[in-house]
């Protein structure tokens, strides 16, 4: 079995703005990276339409195209993309660490990067999926300008749908927020402030029935869980905020992690608990999770890790 074993002095796990960020630093430091992308290529930009807060594009990207991009960089400048997926690892022998792709081909690397991202959390109905994209996302703060003077809905109750409704209120007409309970789990500060928001209303004991509209959305059809009774609002841009899972699991057993699953990192670096494993971008950001903050922490997670590699006497 030995001989099957690939030897890798940087591997990085997922293909999103932190990952392709990091094999670019990677990779001009000479470092040959070997990234695979994992179970979605380009990460979550790759369901974003139009991404217009990315420092660079003054007319905006398209979300596919911009990941793209990155990838061509990251290989133009020597990074190893490859399809595949880790699905298992071990962390607990110290460097070189072992990893497995496809449950089959087994690495030893040097250092690894862990980019793996995290997944929105939706709610699962079919016209929600069918309109990703069309009025549907999971993120305010990237999409909410595209609604700016219109009608729009979010579906959640904590602090992030809080903020996000927040938001919204000050660049559409009016946001209607979907609360399943009789009350919002977010901080009282949070509540305060969108209770005290004139054209934020909040539907409480209210969950989403179907996202109506062929092409894109035209509106949210809504029932009370207590009195059954469904109505419908006229929307046109319809969040959602009940949040985010981070793609950390097979690294449970060896990576600390917060009680959400998110990597714990050292303060003012990309290190983990464990000696050569690095992590950035959505795994471990729970506050921000923007492109270009994901962007950032993959160039410390690179730098984090050339430094680590020198003082192993790595050239």
């Amino acid at each position: 079995m030995s001989e099957n074993i690939e030897k890798v002095e940087c591997l990085i796990i997922g293909s999103g703005p932190a990952g392709y960020t990091a094999a670019i630093y990677a990779a001009r430091a000479d470092m040959k990276p070997v990234l695979y992308e994992g179970m979605q290529p380009g990460g979550q930009l790759t369901i974003t339409t139009d991404v217009e807060n990315y420092p660079g594009y003054p007319d905006g990207i398209m979300g596919p195209e911009m990941m793209e991009n990155f990838k061509k960089q990251a290989v133009r400048l020597g990074t190893d993309v490859r399809f595949g997926m880790v699905t298992k690892v071990d962390f607990s022998k110290g460097a070189p660490h072992t990893v497995w792709v496809d449950d089959k081909h087994q690495i030893e690397a040097e250092s690894v990067i862990i980019s793996t991202g995290a997944s929105a959390k939706w709610l699962g109905i079919e016209s929600e999926t069918r309109l990703n994209g069309s009025g549907v996302s999971a993120c305010a703060v990237c999409d909410g300008f595209f609604y700016r003077g219109m009608d729009v809905a979010i579906v959640g109750a904590g602090d992030t749908a809080a903020e996000e409704a927040s938001y919204l209120s000050k660049i559409c007409n009016k946001v209607y927020m979907i609360v399943r309970r009789d009350e919002m789990r977010a901080s009282k500060a949070m509540q305060h402030r969108v209770m005290n928001t004139p054209n934020i209303e909040i539907l409480f004991n209210s969950e989403t029935d179907e996202v109506l509209g062929d092409m894109e959305v035209e509106g949210v059809r809504i029932v009370n869980n207590q009195t059954q009774e469904k109505s419908e609002l006229a929307v046109k841009g319809f969040f959602v905020a009940i949040g985010h899972t981070p793609n950390t699991a097979i690294f449970k057993d060896f990576i600390d992690m917060d009680d959400q699953g998110y990597i714990i990192t050292k303060p003012d670096t990309a290190k983990t608990n464990v000696e050569g494993v690095f992590a950035c971008g959505d795994a471990q950001d729970k506050i921000y999770r923007q492109a270009v903050t994901a962007a950032g922490t993959g160039c410390m997670a690179a730098l984090d890790a050339e430094r680590y590699l020198s003082a192993k006497g790595h050239s």
